[in-house]
């Protein structure tokens, strides 16, 4: 399992944007289940709503974990997106 913290710099945070082109990323890589997770909460990042439903915000740190056959891709690919659109 890989992971890494990232802390939101969109005011808004995961909202319906970004979590759908969040959802839409993870899909890539099937077999590996990446995972965001916030204090005691965690949704899948292809579980749109319980992604929306983890009300993170800027400036919450959040835990993106991947496990999996192509753990090492989607953890990169992870991170990349997070800092490009998060």
């Amino acid at each position: 399992m890989k992971s890494f913290t990232y802390t939101i710099t969109d005011p808004v945070g995961i909202h319906a944007r970004p979590a759908g082109l969040l959802v839409k990323a993870a899909k890539a890589f099937a077999g590996t289940e990446i995972t965001v997770s916030k204090g005691d909460k965690t949704a899948k990042s292809t579980q749109l709503m319980k992604l929306m439903s983890l009300g993170v915000k800027g400036g919450d740190q959040v835990v993106v974990a991947a496990e999996g056959p192509a753990e090492e891709e989607a953890i990169a690919a992870m991170e990349q997106f997070f800092r490009d659109n998060l």
